[in-house]
């Protein structure tokens, strides 16, 4: 590709970039100063960060753009837009439907994103030379601190980058190459005297502005945790059973996020608020078929079907104890323990402790009986049907 000598290439980048459907680019050069790798340091050394063991593990390479790799200059770093059409907290108004979160309702923005950042990289390489290395989220790089320094937006007080033209709904992903880009100005922080993210937070998971603690992130709970989530923070779930949206929903820059809807990633129908009922009899094949493409497989099928049935606890209706029952002789120990738990919520003290008796005879799992034994579960919450 021949260029003109008047055309800089940051603009020609921005371009192609809005061209292959990306909603914003931005640059920013990598050998500087970074100030973000103590902040993550601090996080990890507090515990914050909970059972996400990789986190410490890849922390030296997170440390600085450059630690991941020596002989990059610049990044290039790209958003796009997924902002819902519809208020995404209208999916906790019933609770015998499944809120899940809305960048996991189309699929894995990793493999749209990253097959994007391939061909801008590629034509960058062709246009203007130098060497480039592509990342989205999986790899050990701090894209939001970056996304910040090149302007792409800020990090807001729920610690998820804001946008003036885009609100908290943005994927990122970034470019590294050898090629001397010029830094983009930073735009001013946007979030002033504003509170709602961390007031709409349901487990109070924000210890202060700009500081979360995974350990009480629902996110997190729904989907890096593993084994029982711990008892104080299951009522708190509600319907939501992978990820959770409400600190996101509320920031009142989203209302700028409905530019470039043509460029967004779809929600599929089915994830749309589906039965509890009938995600709970999910197996492993159907699991893999329904969320095929989706980044809710990575979680597997006993964590989310355990997920599931906290959710149908947290329900109110007695009916769902139909489907929680053949769940209570399932194979894995966690999808047991929820739904010894659900059905703790759902049933009077009388039909529960019949139940505690069949099971406790043939349980042997110790998290599932600590389960039927525990006398500190929440205040049992059911409708009769």
């Amino acid at each position: 590709m021949t260029t003109s000598t008047s055309d800089h290439p940051k603009d020609l980048i921005r371009a192609k970039a809005l061209e292959l459907g990306f909603d914003f680019c931005g640059f920013a050069a990598v050998d500087e100063p970074w100030l973000a790798g103590q902040r993550l340091s601090q996080f990890v050394a507090e515990g914050l960060h909970g059972t996400m063991g990789w986190m410490e593990e890849t922390l030296e390479r997170r440390s600085h753009p450059t630690s991941m790799w020596t002989d990059a200059r610049s990044a290039v770093v790209l958003g796009m837009n997924y902002g819902p059409d519809s208020d995404p907290l209208a999916a906790l108004e019933d609770p015998t439907r499944a809120a899940i979160s809305v960048y996991a309702r189309g699929d894995d923005y990793h493999e749209v994103i990253k097959k994007r950042l391939k061909l801008l990289a590629g034509w960058m390489v062709q246009a203007f030379g130098g060497e480039v290395k592509v990342f989205v989220d999986t790899a050990p790089l701090m894209e939001k601190p970056l996304a910040e320094k090149a302007g792409v937006g800020w990090q807001g007080k729920h610690t998820n980058l804001v946008s003036r033209g885009f609100g908290s709904w943005l994927f990122l992903g970034s470019v590294l190459t050898t090629l001397p880009l010029e830094t983009d100005e930073v735009p001013q922080a946007g979030c002033g005297s504003c509170s709602a993210c961390l007031d709409a937070c349901p487990t109070n998971a924000f210890p202060a502005p700009y500081r979360l603690d995974a350990r009480r992130c629902i996110s997190y709970l729904t989907i890096e945790h593993k084994g029982p989530i711990p008892h104080e923070f299951r009522p708190a779930l509600g319907n939501r059973i992978y990820g959770c949206d409400d600190c996101l929903a509320v920031c009142p820059w989203n209302k700028f996020a409905s530019r470039a809807r043509e460029q967004k990633l779809h929600a599929r129908e089915a994830l749309k608020g589906p039965s509890l009922a009938a995600l709970s009899a999910l197996d492993d094949p159907s699991f893999r078929l329904l969320f095929s493409k989706s980044p809710v497989k990575r979680i597997g099928r006993d964590r989310f079907v355990r997920n599931v049935l906290y959710a149908m606890g947290n329900s109110g209706d007695a009916a769902l104890m139909a489907a929680i029952e053949p769940r209570l002789s399932d194979a894995s120990p966690d999808v047991r323990g929820a739904a010894v738990w659900a059905a703790s919520r759902l049933l009077g003290e009388i039909a529960f402790a019949d139940l505690r008796g069949r099971l406790e005879a043939a349980e042997t799992d110790p998290h599932v009986l600590d389960e039927l034994a525990a006398t500190d579960r929440a205040q049992p919450h059911f409708v009769q049907a």
